[in-house]
């Protein structure tokens, strides 16, 4: 229907389909709506977008798949995207690096990113920042706070990580989504 919000996105980068990241990025994009619905900004039910579902598509050959630019797409009009990734080798997956080069030049222009990263040791939660944060900035992506970075240990109660990350950034967040929702190109036009 015209007129309707393009939803937010929720991209997961793991490589391995149904892994804790994904579990830790779909629970993350619901406590990001339902926060920024009580601050306001209320949104849509946030759109999943597995890469480990679309790693086929991506490396065919020279020729993406319907479903891998379908993803594109999405995530090129969304408002909002948490691009959520496991550390590898301390940087983010290679599929989520991949399915990131595949956008144009500014292809994040119009989107506030929120990353977030899990991660096996202490020594690796600067990834999110030193990592992914840049290749999103680098697409032109606003990205109003730090990222969100999840030890492996703290899994069990991501609900208090995000927490305390959203009363530290949450406000920050806040104001660039509601300045996204005052452009007139992101509304759908289907």
């Amino acid at each position: 229907m015209s007129g309707d919000p393009v939803p937010p996105a929720v991209l997961v980068g793991h490589p391995r389909s149904r892994s804790r990241t994904h579990a830790v990025a779909i629970r993350a994009g619901y406590l990001l709506r339902e926060m920024l619905a009580a601050d306001g900004a209320p949104l849509p039910a946030p759109q999943l977008i597995d890469l480990a579902d679309l790693a086929p598509g991506l490396l065919g050959q020279g020729r993406t798949s319907a479903a891998a630019q379908t993803a594109l797409a999405a995530v090129s009009r969304t408002p909002l995207v948490l691009t959520a990734s496991p550390t590898f080798r301390g940087a983010c997956s290679g599929l989520l690096k991949l399915f990131l080069d595949m956008l144009p030049r500014n292809g994040l222009a119009a989107t506030v990113a929120v990353p977030l990263m899990t991660a096996g040791m202490p020594a690796h939660r600067s990834a999110v920042d030193t990592t992914l944060r840049p290749v999103l900035l680098e697409l032109g992506a606003a990205v109003p706070a730090p990222g969100i970075s999840v030890l492996e240990s703290d899994l069990t109660r991501f609900d208090e990580v995000f927490e305390a990350w959203w009363i530290r950034h949450g406000p920050s967040v806040r104001r660039a989504v509601l300045a996204q929702a005052g452009r007139p190109d992101r509304v759908a036009t289907c």
